[in-house]
């Protein structure tokens, strides 16, 4: 399948579940420690879990795990999806902290996948959608243009889900999910995230809200998140 095929006239739309939020913006107690969440998430940090220090990564697995049934972004794991840790802006370095890795791995551990594939690889850095401006974050096309597939699994799978540790404005996760629509053509790909962000502190409700989504690309290369 050619790129051309997949960037329609229409709207793409991009299915997504995270489990928590924090709001970058809000000063309010809770929206502080919002901000804590969200570093504990990306620095796949130690923090105390029924008693016990955890890796941030392992909770969120297990609260995934433990509250399926429940939790309104469940078909996003049905069927033992390939996970598929989505890359960082920045090159990868040997032995560096990968906390989208840590994720998936620790989702599949937790029987919610059926491997964990590093099937993307970022070609040449970008700047991060967190420290850009709104008008100035990297696009879903430039997202797709700077990663490359690295490897090919032997049978094209059923269903993918694209793992992150934050999701901001969901370029990351369109333009990966295009490229991988190209070579997988048949294969659900949805997407997965720890935490989202939210934009406008007036809308962050609390830090425990899942929610299952969309990430809409339009013709035109704009991309909204709902929520935001």
């Amino acid at each position: 399948m050619k790129f051309s095929e997949l960037i329609k006239k229409d709207n793409y739309d991009f299915e997504y579940g995270s489990l928590w939020a924090y709001s970058p913006h809000g000063q309010s107690e809770p929206e502080e420690l919002s901000k804590s969440f969200m570093r504990a998430v990306k620095g796949d940090e130690m923090i105390n879990f029924g008693g016990v220090q955890t890796p941030t990564s392992e909770v969120v697995a297990r609260l995934v795990q433990e509250n399926l049934s429940n939790l309104v972004f469940r078909d996003v794991f049905a069927g033992k999806p390939v996970l598929v840790p989505l890359t960082s802006t920045s090159l990868k370095s040997e032995g560096g902290l990968w906390a989208a890795l840590n994720i998936a791995t620790a989702l599949k551990n937790r029987g919610l996948g059926s491997m964990v594939s590093e099937l993307l690889k970022r070609s040449h850095a970008i700047q991060k959608a967190a420290t850009s401006t709104s008008g100035n974050r990297p696009t879903a096309a430039l997202q797709r243009e700077s990663q490359e597939v690295q490897k090919m699994l032997s049978s094209e799978p059923e269903s993918i889900v694209l793992v992150d540790d934050v999701v901001t404005s969901g370029a990351t996760m369109v333009g990966s999910a295009q490229l991988l629509k190209a070579v997988y053509p048949n294969a659900r790909i949805v997407g997965f995230a720890a935490i989202r962000t939210v934009s406008l502190s007036q809308n962050f409700k609390k830090i425990e809200e899942p929610i299952f989504d969309k990430t809409r690309l339009y013709p035109s290369g704009k991309i909204h998140r709902f929520p935001d």
